[in-house]
This record gives structure tokens, sequence and C-alpha cells, in this order.
């Protein structure tokens, strides 16, 4: 584990809220001045083309399109599957439930039926017993929706004979699955495969550019090209038409090439301040797979982060007694060792 791409300090010694907190280094910066750039709006726009010619290729599905953020392409895949008034099976602790605004109903008009799951996995029966016909009555379910890896599981990553049994039972329904990818490459990181291999069932996915990988901004929907065709229709109607957005397609394109394989290091240090909080009084920290760690705490979670951030180290109540630490390419091994210095001054004033 070396020295961090961005080669910044944040505003405290250590910032461990989010993945999306980093500030692009020196290299993604002039891969982002050198752009070609254009309207992409009027499809001129040769650096987003790139862009979503690569992702496309990466995930192996026909098209893609670069969005502002991973919302906005949940949502236009939402908008695209379905129409208002379906019904979409998502998981009760999924990121397009609880972090998009009620967009999933508000702005698609849609009817969600949530299920519960061990980290992100959920029973198939239950499932099966979700899945709804459309009638006079009832609304038709016209989605489903996965995370991997999943958020509020705490980086947890979906079996690919977890995904495998649930595509095909959607499927044999007659419904599309969408998989929400933020996390994509965690995912196909922790899992030892390449994302092409483990999206391949999926109707269509999103992965962002603003999380591990270290974008200033921005989100990749893919999908069949008909797909892809329509949700850019969708794209506009949310305002996300944007102009010369190769500055920050071309700090994709640098992340795509560069900062995948160093999520290793994410999750090594995530794993090892896990192993260093599950030795110190008043924490007990969940399975972490990838970059995510969420800590039960004894005391509320908000006294833990406040005295955290006394302490330098920034930190996200994930409910009353429940902290989240993300690790990133922002914090080095220094910064770590920082890190759980707080938790054990911390701990010993708890």
């Amino acid at each position: 584990m070396g020295v961090p791409e961005s080669g910044y300090k944040l505003p405290v010694p250590v910032d461990l809220r989010s993945d999306t907190v980093t500030r692009p280094g020196p290299e993604m910066l002039r891969a982002m001045m050198a752009a070609e750039v254009g309207d992409n709006v009027l499809e001129h726009d040769p650096t987003v083309h790139r862009l979503e010619k690569r992702a496309a290729e990466l995930t192996g599905k026909e098209a893609a399109i670069f969005v502002p953020s991973g919302t906005m392409g949940n949502l236009c895949a939402l908008l695209t599957h379905t129409r208002p008034g379906d019904s979409v099976v998502v998981e009760d602790q999924s990121h397009v439930f609880w972090y998009e605004g009620g967009g999933l109903g508000r702005i698609a008009g849609l009817a969600s039926r949530t299920l519960r799951s061990e980290a992100g996995v959920w029973d198939l029966s239950e499932l099966q017993s979700a899945l709804m016909e459309r009638s006079h009555h009832t609304p038709g379910t016209s989605l489903v929706c996965l995370e991997s890896s999943h958020n509020r599981h705490g980086g947890a990553v979906l079996p690919m004979g977890f995904i495998h049994q649930t595509v095909e039972l959607v499927h044999e329904f007659g419904a599309p699955v969408h998989l929400d990818g933020a996390r994509a490459f965690n995912a196909t990181r922790s899992l030892g495969t390449s994302i092409d291999q483990m999206v391949e069932p999926f109707d269509s996915l999103t992965f962002c550019l603003s999380k591990g990988l270290g974008c200033p901004i921005g989100s990749v929907l893919c999908g069949p090209a008909d797909f892809i065709s329509e949700a850019e229709y969708h794209r506009k109607r949310l305002g996300g038409g944007l102009r010369q957005a190769g500055y920050l397609a071309a700090a994709g394109l640098y992340a795509l090439d560069h900062l995948v394989d160093r999520l290793d290091d994410d999750h090594a240090r995530a794993q090892d301040l896990a192993g260093w909080c599950a030795g110190l009084p008043g924490l007990q920290p969940l399975p972490c797979p990838t970059n995510i760690l969420i800590l039960e705490t004894e005391a509320p979670s908000a006294e833990w982060q406040a005295r955290l951030e006394a302490e330098g180290v920034r930190t996200v109540p994930f409910g009353p007694y429940r902290l989240r630490a993300v690790t990133h390419l922002d914090v080095d091994d220094e910064g770590l060792a920082e890190a759980k210095e707080a938790f054990a001054r911390v701990s010993e004033a708890l």
C-alpha cells in the first residue's frame, strides 16, 4: 500500500466519511485539462463519447451514457424500464430506496415492494411472492433492483450464484433486473472477477466514477442500445444534459485506466482498521469485505463522531449505535495509523 494517488490533504487529517470526499490528483487534473471537448447536448463531445464507449466495452453492454450522479443514473434506469404505476422490487436497505430522495415514487411514479435480506441476499421464495402480475387491481412488477457492493450492509458483495438465481427467476417472470453498481469495481476486486463477468446477467447497471475511483463527479449507465437511447431522453428531462462534459469524462477515463487495481489497498486498510477496532472496548466491527467499515458502538454513535472529529478523524453515524468509516485513495498508511490512534483514545475516554 503506497502513497495515495491524489496527493492532497483534506481539511482534517483523516476523512473517513465516504469515498466521495477525494480530490483529483495531479495526473487526473492534467488529463482533465488536456481533454478535447465539444457540446455533448449536441452530441459533439469526443471525450464523453470515448468514456461511454469504454464503459460499454468494459461491462460487455451495447451502449452507455455519462450522467452527473449515480442517483440520476438509477432514476434514468427506473424511468426507462417501467411505466408510472408499475411495481418495482428493491431490497429494504438499498440505496435506491433510502438515499435517492424518493425519486422512485415521486418522479418515476412506482410502487415499491421491499424485501429484507442478509447482507443484500434475499430469500428467493420471498422474491417469487413479491413479483406481481398486472391486473385491474394490482400494479405489475416491471423491474427488480440489486445493489453490489452494498452501502448499508457494510460494503457487502453479492455472490455470483445468488445473482444468477435472482436474474433467472425474474427473467422467467418476464421483468428485467437492474444493478446499482455504484461501487461495482470494489465488488469485482472482492470477487476476483472482471466487471463484464460480474454484470453479464443484468439488463442494465450503473457504476460511479466519483466514489472509489476518485473522480470529482459522474457515473455511467450501461445497457442495450435501445435502452440507452431512451435513457438519454430521461437524462435530458432530469437536467442531465451537460455541455463541455469532456473535462469530467477525461477524469473517468483516467480512473478506469489507473485507479481500479488500487482499490485492493482501500480494502486492506478498511480490514486493518476493522481488526484494530475489534480489540477496543465499546466497538464491534461488522464484516468488512471491501472499503466500508460499519462499527457497532456501545456509546451513542453521535458521541463517537464528535469525539473522533475532535481528534482529527471524520466518520458518519449510520444509526443511533452504528458508525461508518470508509477508506479511499486519500487515506494512506500514515492516515490509517492516525485513525487507529484516534479510535483508541476515544475508546479509552468513553
